[in-house]
């Protein structure tokens, strides 16, 4: 059955600006997906130019709450209008996800009916860490825990907003904007205008910071170079300045009355893409304020879809999007009509803009957007099994699986993935610590379960296993921390259907240490969210050495260090960046004598060593792990013992080369090639890796190697079929 998906904008159809083209972009892309969809508009419809293109798509239907009678029918909906509205067409026949634009309707969403099943694309946000204040960082988290996914338009958009509200780290995927060319337009091919006069374009609305009155001044300046251009300006969107109440008169009169300005008002969309495909270049400069922006104009990219290259600010983003040598990039007036000048004469930079921008475009097609939402479908509505439905009077039920433990971080993606199988139901006992529980709400799960999971084998094992039914299933998952706790040691294995270890090594050491029959102690490694993982690299990162977590003292910091100096001592630009809590963080840790002696010794030669100044990073600990790994090109891991160490895997996923000392049991998890003796041999492969040209295959490689082992999907597909069938344990190591 086709998902059902409820759209709704802050967004007025009448006009074509930024936020319109993603209403239609959005509605097509989730069409395409396999969506039922259903877009709900904010204003009265005044022109059909936006709309009616929609309303002929089959499986799409139009909802016009001011026709319907849902709201006065002479003024667009307020967010508390919206709220009603949306509440009362998602009750009379429930939708399966709502797709929301616009922080203020998504805020007040948050606490509604409609929590849980929201996708929220967010472009207003503050842009700078500096905006960020309590409230805004509050209703963001809100917003964040309400909503399945955070859709976020631009890689960087995503990471601040992790970095800034960690709850959204984990909920947060890429949602660019959608480059939707009209049937039967699309790129043409181009010759530079070559003495001809220039024919430039900007569609959209009409504001001071977008430059437009400035750009009607263009034709004028290019004229006295020489050059003679046309512009072309598409919208009928004028700003209302309040800090320039002139502001509106002046840019109407130049539109009307400038040298060399064709102004063709408001046109439906694919009009205004025709006169755009019929020009030489677009223009899309803006004032420098906005170079920060953490979005993407998604008319440069609809330029580049129809061939057209585009005159735009020197941003970091736009370098990564068209290149560094991109040539018609401009900050000033200046350097505009230079560019411009420099396009008319030079056949050769117009042919090297044409092509930049059309391979950046390509990546944008609603082709593109819609198989990004059917991965996001996928992960949201996975397919239900006849084989997990267990028999009732009433007919096939979804299996009942109960969640138990203290601490559920290792655990929450598998959670997730559980609760949203249509063919599970899945109901979570939190202990507030690792001995305290409320018994009745315990006693209450062993009650309704069909299958008991217990995160961690600890007092929460130990109570289930006595308050389990006959008949009921018991799995608790090991981790290194318990197995000397003496806890194994007190837990009535009888009672125990499974027990689940990370790692080859340790299974077999749970076996020898506790004596358990061996059949009953099982491998089902650690899951590694290899699609939020999978990131554009930033510039540099293969000099970039990372470890994550570095206390207590058996993570062995010591010994990067020792890394870091032999690798420093031919080539300056390595670099240690540390993502952990400090050693003194952990009360448990720095009360040990032996642990501060470590530490401090460890930020004493930090301090002291020539080879180390300034080449060791302490970054915070926090969720936006993703983020943070753009910029590293190998994870360390130097420990005495792990029981699986997920940062390598973590690194690989992110298109990091792990580099490993070999703890007892790296062979089982990782690849021996990745595995060194020592701090020397391991710094000298990392120093022949970058120096060799070989980081960029070696990091695919790795990839490779964690998807398929890894990967959350495989993970979630075993764990699946250990809960599904009791007689699944034979298919596990």
């Amino acid at each position: 059955m086709r998902p059902r998906a409820l759209v709704y904008g802050d967004v007025d159809l009448n006009l074509i600006d930024g936020s319109a083209i993603w209403a239609q972009g959005m509605v097509q892309a989730l069409a395409r997906a396999g969506c039922a969809v259903t877009l709900v508009l904010k204003a009265p419809v005044r022109t059909g130019r936006l709309v009616d293109p929609l309303e002929a798509m089959d499986g799409v239907t139009v909802r016009r709450p001011h026709v319907e009678g849902l709201v006065p029918a002479d003024q667009s909906m307020s967010a508390k209008q919206a709220v009603r509205v949306l509440t009362d067409i998602d009750a009379a026949e429930p939708y399966d996800l709502v797709v929301i634009r616009g922080r203020r309707i998504a805020g007040k969403l948050a606490h509604s009916p409609l929590e849980g099943r929201l996708w929220t694309y967010l472009t207003d946000v503050p842009q700078s860490a500096a905006e960020f204040d309590g409230a805004a960082r509050g209703e963001l988290a809100r917003i964040a825990k309400a909503s399945r996914f955070l859709l976020c338009q631009t890689e960087e958009l995503r990471c601040f907003l992790e970095t800034a509200v960690p709850s959204s780290a984990g909920s947060c995927v890429l949602f660019p904007p959608v480059v939707a060319l009209p049937e039967g337009l699309g790129p043409q091919d181009r010759t530079p205008p070559d003495g001809r006069s220039l024919r430039l374009v900007y569609t959209g609305k009409m504001a001071p910071r977008w430059n437009t009155y400035e750009m009607t001044g263009l034709p004028r300046l290019l004229a006295a170079r020489g050059v003679g251009a046309e512009l072309h300006m598409v919208g009928d969107k004028i700003h209302d300045d309040p800090q320039d109440p002139g502001y509106a008169g002046r840019m109407r009169s130049a539109l009307e009355s400038a040298e060399g300005v064709v102004w063709h008002g408001g046109h439906p969309r694919a009009e205004a893409m025709r006169i755009s495909a019929s020009c030489d270049v677009g223009i899309s400069w803006r004032a420098p304020d906005l170079d920060a922006s953490l979005e993407l104009s998604t008319k440069v990219l609809e330029m580049g879809g129809l061939g057209v290259p585009v005159v735009l600010n020197r941003t970091p983003m736009h370098e990564r999007l068209l290149g560094a040598d991109y040539p018609l990039f401009a900050e000033t007036e200046t350097d505009v009509v230079e560019a411009l000048a420099v396009t008319a004469r030079e056949p050769e930079i117009y042919a090297l803009a044409v092509e930049r921008c059309g391979n950046a475009s390509a990546g944008f097609s609603l082709d593109a957007a819609a198989g990004r939402l059917e991965a996001c479908l996928t992960q949201a509505f996975p397919e239900p099994s006849a084989a997990i439905l267990r028999p009732s009077p009433d007919g096939p039920r979804p299996l009942r699986v109960g969640i138990a433990g203290h601490d559920l971080k290792f655990f929450t993606r598998l959670l997730d993935y559980l609760k949203s199988r249509p063919d599970m139901e899945v109901r979570v006992d939190h202990w507030a610590a690792l001995k305290v529980h409320d018994p009745e709400r315990s006693q209450e799960l062993a009650d309704w379960a069909d299958v008991i999971v217990c995160e961690w084998c600890g007092p929460n094992a130990l109570w289930y296993a006595q308050h389990k039914r006959p008949g009921q299933r018991l799995v608790v998952r090991l981790h290194r921390f318990e197995l000397y706790s003496g806890w194994p040691q007190r837990l009535d294995i009888d009672a125990v259907d499974t027990v689940i270890c990370v790692s080859p090594y340790y299974a077999d050491l749970t076996r020898k240490m506790t004596g358990w029959p061996a059949e009953k102690v099982v491998v089902v490694p650690n899951w590694v969210d290899d699609a939020q993982l999978d990131r554009p690299k930033l510039e540099g990162a293969e000099h970039h050495l990372g470890m994550i977590g570095i206390a207590p003292s058996r993570k062995r910091m010591d010994l990067a260090l020792d890394v870091l100096e032999e690798l420093r001592a031919d080539d300056p630009r390595f670099t240690l960046f540390v993502k952990s809590k400090l050693p003194w963080d952990y009360w448990w840790i720095w009360q040990r004598e032996e642990e501060r002696e470590h530490f401090e010794q460890v930020f004493r030669r930090i301090r002291r060593s020539p080879l180390l100044a300034g080449a060791v990073i302490f970054d915070s600990y926090g969720r936006d792990v993703a983020g943070w790994l753009r910029r590293i090109g190998f994870v360390l891991s130097t420990s005495d013992d792990e029981s699986f160490h997920l940062a390598p895997a973590e690194g690989m996923a992110a298109g990091a080369i792990p580099a490993l000392l070999p703890w007892p049991g790296a062979e089982t998890i990782y690849d021996e090639r990745w595995i060194h003796a020592d701090p020397v041999a391991m710094a000298a492969s990392i120093a022949a890796t970058v120096r060799e040209g070989r980081w960029e295959d070696e990091r695919l490689l790795g990839q490779r190697q964690v998807v398929e082992a890894y990967g959350l999907d495989e993970v979630c597909r075993q764990w699946t079929d250990l809960l599904a069938s009791p007689n699944s344990v034979g298919l596990f190591r």
